[in-house]
């Protein structure tokens, strides 16, 4: 979607929080609930091994006799987050709304965001399979569902009361029983594209297509959930045929059968999103999994950098309108193709900052909160820029905006800043539930508070 009106896109329809991936981390990452020491699944070459551990009495009694010194036992560090990932999903949020608003081809290019999420909760999902399979999936749902949950039953109510509904819809009974997409996003909830009113033409009558645009990734990240036991599997078992099977699917689907006329349109676009992002998230897996660490250190940077020019070559050689510029977000080959690259460079980097450089410090508390209201932020950002326009359009009645500040009315600009502010506002009324699904006390506004004679960077 360019713009509030424009729902086209695939970041929204394109889009968590991600997913979010807040729990689940090891020592590294932080979380109350990992194991301290904790072995790799790799470590000796078989899941099974065991470290031996030298108790720290015979270490000393060992260091006197023999004349060496003992050295210091380091603590395992408890608590605290990976702050390199959470800076990238912070950055892929604020991508995302930029592009719903601007509507600039070149975001995608810049900051493929929707892969780099996929490829974030991947990695935390393969990081928290170290538990039983069954309660890892059960957790990441009970946190997903409850805002999809409030989100939806405000869409269908609005709907209803502007006109839409089961006899709106042609086909009463079948309305009732896709109402159960909004329960269990398996395929796209139930919205009303046309014969809405617009509450009296105060905003478009499409204004629920326009809503709905970020439940794709909800419905994506569900099914990458509950098929991750199975691809973390094979992805120890069989890494390069796991990590490009959803690319050679992409390019299978959108290149032998480009019309999907043949295909139910539900059962296309589900798998056509799994086959998009499906390499970034198996790829996330390989990267909490040490996979890409075996890879000599220059092959990734030297393979990853023509993986995008492949990707990029493809958009370019697509039929376009020559007056339009080209959008990758419309050809999934060349999204998928271009994703994959650039998370691989984004992963190989991976410093894994347990507190921030210097120069970020001061973003330490904006990047927190994104993160702590990653599904909320994503869920309600489009819905904050479709009501900043009936907004702006009120302030036209104003004699002063009308004779002096035309130019300001009609810059995307202020439907920007207003729709933050109002995205802002959103949250803060529905945000809380990620907290409740969580299973923490809500909190309005989380914003990390700095203890006193601590910096404001090494707040966590």
């Amino acid at each position: 979607m360019a713009s509030p009106a424009e729902p086209q896109g695939r970041d929204g329809r394109d889009g968590h929080g991600g997913r979010d991936g807040r729990d689940g981390r090891d020592s590294r990452g932080g979380h109350q609930d990992t194991v301290a020491l904790r072995l790799p699944v790799n470590f000796g070459g078989h899941q099974d091994t065991l470290a031996l551990r030298i108790p720290e009495q015979l270490r000393r009694e060992y260091a006197e006799d023999s004349g060496h010194p003992a050295e210091p036992v380091e603590p395992v560090r408890k608590g605290g987050r990976d702050r390199y990932l959470d800076l990238l999903r912070a950055l892929a949020l604020v991508r995302v709304v930029l592009y719903h608003n601007f509507g600039w081809f070149w975001l995608p290019l810049l900051f493929p965001s929707m892969g780099v999420m996929f490829a974030l909760a991947g990695s935390l999902m393969a990081r928290s399979l170290s538990r039983p399979a069954l309660g890892v999936v059960r957790g990441r749902l009970r946190r997903l569902l409850p805002p999809m949950w409030l989100f939806g039953g405000l869409v269908v109510v609005l709907q209803v009361a502007d006109g839409g509904g089961p006899h709106a819809d042609g086909h009463p009974t079948w309305w009732w029983a896709k109402l159960a997409f909004w329960v269990l996003p398996l395929s796209t909830p139930p919205y009303a594209d046309e014969g809405l009113g617009g509450f009296g033409h105060l905003v478009e009558s499409g204004w629920a297509t326009q809503l709905v645009v970020p439940l794709w990734y909800l419905r994506a990240y569900l099914w990458y959930v509950l098929l991750s036991p199975l691809l973390l599997k094979a992805l120890r078992r069989f890494p390069v045929p796991t990590l490009l099977f959803p690319l050679a699917m992409v390019i299978v689907m959108n290149g032998c059968f480009p019309d999907q006329e043949f295909v139910y349109q539900r059962v296309w676009e589900t798998a056509n999103d799994f086959a998009t992002f499906g390499s970034c998230w198996v790829l996330g897996m390989a990267h909490q999994e040490g996979l890409l660490k075996r890879i000599p250190q220059y092959v990734l940077p030297s393979i990853a950098p023509l993986v995008m020019v492949a990707g990029f070559w493809y958009l370019q050689s697509r039929p376009v309108d020559p007056t339009q510029s080209t959008d990758i977000e419309a050809w999934p080959i060349a999204q998928a193709v271009w994703s994959f690259g650039f998370v691989a460079l984004l992963l190989h980097v991976s410093p894994s900052w347990e507190q921030w450089p210097e120069p970020l410090e001061r973003w330490n508390g904006l990047v927190s909160l994104l993160n702590a209201r990653a599904v909320s932020v994503y869920l309600w950002h489009v819905t904050a820029l479709v009501l900043a326009v009936p907004l702006i359009d009120h302030l036209w009645d104003v004699d002063f905006f009308y004779s002096h500040l035309r130019w300001l009315l009609t810059s995307q600009w202020l439907t920007l800043l207003v729709g933050v502010v109002l995205l802002g506002l959103l949250v803060l009324l529905f945000g809380w539930v990620e907290d409740v699904a969580a299973k923490r006390s809500p909190r309005l506004f989380p914003y990390p508070r700095r203890k006193r004679g601590k910096r404001r960077g090494s707040t966590v």
